[in-house]
């Protein structure tokens, strides 16, 4: 069985690939799928701090809800709470409305977002 610190490092590396992903995408063009990449990379950054930390994360693509547990764990981790909310609608709406669509900003916005997310939480991985 995989002990902790594989499950960090392969949450982490799953995060990485969603940014590469999120920058082919941006760079192509496909912003929904940049947008969608973003949050996903964020929430695996989120999931990877709890599993470091021993606290089993819900199944969830709230990143609120994540980030909660995040901040009961470390409190300065609240100044992410604006970046999780703007990220968790690109989970699933994004995906599933077929009039929600981001603007190259929004796009850009995200991509700066989800970066916030991994430099806050890959300095706090042991």
């Amino acid at each position: 069985m995989k002990d902790r610190s594989d499950l960090v490092a392969g949450l982490v590396r799953k995060a990485e690939s969603d940014l590469l992903a999120m920058n082919a995408s941006l760079g192509a063009g496909a912003l929904d799928a940049a947008c969608f990449h973003a949050q996903q990379a964020a929430e695996k950054y989120l999931k990877s701090f709890l599993a470091s930390k021993e606290v089993a994360f819900p199944h969830t693509h709230n990143l609120s809800k994540l980030l909660d547990a995040c901040v009961a764990i470390d409190p300065s981790l609240e100044r992410l709470s604006e970046i999780a909310a703007t990220l968790t609608p690109y989970a699933v709406e994004l995906r599933y409305d077929f009039e929600f669509w981001p603007t190259k900003e929004a796009a850009q916005e995200a991509r700066t977002a989800a970066i916030a997310v991994r430099d806050a939480i890959t300095s706090r991985l042991a």
